[in-house]
C-alpha cells in the first residue's frame, strides 16, 4: 500500500465499524471497538490490552472489561464479517481454506495451554492452538472465522475451566470437527467457494470429508502417503452367494468386500505400483509466481474409490504431486470433484493454502494476534 492507500484505510476504520453497531448493547461498549482496532493498526511494538488503552487515554482496566466481561454480542461480529466478505469480494472461483497456529505460551495458567503441536514451531512445544476459516479470491484474502482449540484434558478439568473462565458449554470437539462447524456456519452466511482446501490433518479424517460431502462442497484434501484406498473398484457383495445360502451357518455382514477383491493400498504403493500411475508421465504444472520464481509441480493423477469402513466410496481423484528438484518428496490430495474437472485448477486449489498462512503471519507480526 502507498501513503495515499493507508490514510484512506485509516479513514474508512470509522464507516467499517459502524456496520457492526447493532452487535452491542449500549454506545459506551461500541467505542471500545474503534480503541482496539486502531490500536491492533497502531505502530505499537506491543499490541495488548495496556499499552493500545494507554495510547488512547483510557484506564487499560475499561479495555480490559471490553474484551472480557462487557456485554456484547461476538457471534454477530462474526456473521457479519462474513456477510461483508460475500458482498464485497464474492467471487465463483474464490477458495475456502482451513487451518490451524499455535502461540507459545509459558505456565499453565492460560486457558487451553499445554504441551502440544505447534506447527510454526515444527515441534511439541507450551501453546495454546486456534483453527481458521479463510478465504481467497484473486488478489484478495481474509480470515471468516476463528476457535480456540480446547484440549480433552482442559475440556474434563473443572477446576481449571473455573479458573480461565471457559463457559460451560463450551465442549471439547476435535479440530476437524470445529472446523466442519465452522464451515457450516459460513454457508449459512452465504459463504460460497469453488472448493475447500487443508492440510492432511484434516483431510485424513473421514467424517471431515464425509461432512464435506454431506454439505454438497468440492475440496481438495492433502492426505498422507499412507491413505488407504483402490485404484480399481474392488467387488463388493451385497447378499449372499448361492453357494452361502445352501452352506447355511454363520450370517455374514453386508454389503462387504468379495473373498478374491483386492486390499486396499496406500497412496504411495500405488503411485510405484498401480499400472493406473505408472503408464502416465509427469506432467508439469505452473502454479503460480512466487517470491523465488514460479512454482512448478510435476503432477499425476488417477481416479480413486476411498476405503470407508471396509468399503470403497463413490470415485475420487488422487494426485501425486512433487517439485521438480526434489522428486522423493511426495505430496497427495484426494478431490470429490467431478469429472472432466481441469487437473490443473485441482492442482491449484490444492497449493492455495498460502494465503491462511500469510494472515497467520499479518496477524502476529502486526494486529498482535499472540500478544495476550
Amino acid at each position: 500500500m502507498d501513503a495515499f492507500e493507508i490514510k484512506a484505510a485509516g479513514r474508512g476504520i470509522e464507516k467499517f465499524l459502524a456496520e457492526f453497531s447493532d452487535c452491542f448493547g449500549r454506545c459506551d461498549t461500541e467505542s471500545y471497538l474503534a480503541v482496539y482496532v486502531r490500536g491492533q493498526n497502531s505502530d505499537l511494538q506491543r499490541k495488548s490490552v495496556e499499552p493500545m488503552a494507554l495510547r488512547a487515554g483510557i484506564p487499560p482496566r475499561s479495555l480490559q472489561a471490553f474484551l472480557s466481561l462487557l456485554n456484547w454480542d461476538e457471534e454477530r461480529v462474526v456473521d457479519r464479517v462474513q456477510q461483508i466478505v460475500m458482498r464485497d469480494h464474492g467471487h465463483p472461483k474464490a477458495i475456502g481454506l482451513v487451518d490451524e497456529t499455535a502461540s507459545a505460551k509459558k505456565g499453565t495458567h492460560t486457558a487451553a495451554v499445554q504441551r502440544q503441536w505447534n506447527g510454526r514451531m515444527g515441534k511439541v512445544d507450551n501453546c495454546v492452538v486456534s483453527v481458521h476459516l479463510g478465504y481467497t479470491a484473486g488478489r484478495f484474502h481474509c480470515l471468516l472465522d476463528s476457535d480456540l482449540f480446547l484440549p480433552e484434558k482442559w475440556a474434563d478439568d473443572p477446576v481449571r475451566r473455573e479458573e480461565a473462565g471457559i463457559p460451560p458449554e463450551v465442549k471439547y470437539r476435535s479440530k476437524p470437527q470445529i472446523a466442519l462447524d465452522q464451515i457450516r456456519r459460513a454457508l449459512a452466511n452465504g459463504v460460497r467457494v469453488a472448493a475447500w482446501t487443508f492440510d492432511e490433518h484434516y483431510g485424513q479424517s473421514y467424517a471431515f470429508l464425509d461432512g464435506l460431502d454431506a454439505l454438497g462442497q468440492t475440496y481438495v484434501a492433502e492426505v498422507p502417503v499412507t491413505f488407504h484406498g483402490w485404484a480399481v473398484p474392488p467387488k463388493v457383495l451385497y447378499r449372499a452367494t448361492p453357494q452361502e445360502l445352501r452352506q447355511g451357518g454363520k450370517k455374514r455382514r453386508f454389503p462387504r468386500l468379495a473373498g478374491t477383491a483386492a486390499r486396499p493400498s496406500e497412496a504411495r504403493d500405488l503411485l510405484h505400483h498401480s499400472p493406473a500411475f505408472l503408464k502416465q508421465p509427469w506432467i508439469p504444472i505452473h502454479i503460480k509466481e512466487g517470491e523465488k520464481g514460479p512454482l512448478v509441480r510435476e503432477v499425476k493423477v488417477i481416479r480413486f474409490w476411498m476405503q470407508r469402513d471396509g468399503l470403497p466410496t463413490r470415485e475420487h481423484w488422487l494426485i501425486a504431486a512433487h517439485d521438480p528438484e526434489q522428486p522423493h518428496d511426495l505430496k497427495f490430495f484426494v478431490s470429490n470433484a467431478p469429472a472432466g474437472t481441469p487437473l490443473e485448477w485441482l492442482v491449484y486449489v490444492g497449493y492455495s493454502r498460502w494465503p491462511i498462512e500469510q494472515c497467520f503471519q499479518e496477524g502476529k507480526d502486526e494486529l498482535g494476534f499472540d500478544h495476550f
